[in-house]
């Protein structure tokens, strides 16, 4: 037999004509407003494109080669090319007999998430072989370890000055109310993160990230808001900490390193992150024992 193992993302518009459409999709088939097409285009291009797409096809592409034979390994995307059923198909093409699907996001929502799992079934039922998707694994202590690991790296030599602040893609108020299992989640790997880093309880903060422009109330405390009381608690310094995302994109190289560095500066503070886990070695072999493991898991499914 021959696994064929799927790392699934958003994906991200494959250049500035195609941003229309990308953000369409996106909203489920809403044309976005022209100043939203305004907005992206202009936070698209300081950071000179999305590399999203080509740094999760090296992730398949390393994990092909630490999982070693007996597998095949594709990256897809929900909302641009590679698409889902593409990817599949081409797995298949390469000797797959069967599919297990990984979100490349830890902590797992049905509402947020499901979709992937539905476009892996609907392509691996047209390919006529069986799919299963990994669970959440935001707790694997493999993947803990690694980020940990780049959180340590990134705090040799700095002063306790520097307050560290884990972070999350933040949601409309309404998600969280239908769904407080997956803000738990992402709860849970910062507890963890923060232990396995050895840091004390009062050095880590917890902040929600790139919040939309909406009316609507989203989750607090949002990261920008939080810099002003880190620097009046005596903070000279922020490291800040994504513990959802795995590769650098748009909420990584705009949210966090232009939008968000320009705040923590504004209220007096110097701004670092932690690089992301991108092709990072540990993290290969931590998403390798999450394909295992996943496999393991849904033997029946698959066989």
């Amino acid at each position: 037999m021959t696994t064929g193992v799927l790392l699934m993302t958003y994906g991200a518009p494959r250049d500035d004509a195609d941003l229309p459409r990308y953000l369409a999709a996106v909203r489920g088939g809403r044309e976005p407003a022209s100043d939203l097409v305004t907005e992206m285009r202009r936070r698209y291009a300081l950071i000179g494109g999305s590399p999203l797409v080509r740094i999760t096809q090296s992730q398949a592409a390393a994990l092909e080669g630490e999982l070693g034979d007996g597998y095949v390994a594709a990256a897809a995307m929900r909302f641009s090319e590679p698409t889902i059923a593409g990817a599949s198909r081409g797995l298949v093409d390469r000797g797959a007999d069967r599919i297990v699907g990984i979100c490349m996001s830890p902590q797992w929502s049905p509402r947020l998430m499901g979709g992937y799992a539905t476009a892996l079934a609907e392509a691996a039922s047209a390919a006529g072989i069986p799919s299963a998707m990994a669970p959440a694994w935001h707790r694997e202590p493999a993947f803990i370890a690694t980020t940990a690991e780049r959180v340590r790296e990134a705090l040799d030599g700095a002063s306790d000055t520097t307050a560290v602040v884990l972070t999350a893609h933040s949601l409309p108020k309404r998600v969280f109310e239908s769904e407080p299992e997956y803000i738990a989640q992402l709860h849970e790997t910062a507890e963890l993160v923060a232990t396995a880093a050895d840091l004390d309880r009062e050095r880590w903060h917890w902040a929600y990230q790139s919040a939309g422009h909406t009316q609507e109330e989203w989750l607090r405390p949002d990261l920008k808001e939080l810099f002003p009381n880190l620097a009046a608690l005596g903070a000279r310094e922020v490291l800040v900490v994504p513990v959802q995302f795995l590769a650098d994109h748009l909420e990584v190289l705009y949210d966090l390193d232009i939008a968000a560095a320009e705040e923590a500066r504004a209220a007096g503070l110097r701004y670092r992150r932690v690089p992301m886990a991108n092709t990072q070695p540990s993290f290969i072999r931590a998403l390798a024992t999450v394909a295992g493991a996943a496999e393991e898991r849904a033997g029946a499914v698959l066989s």
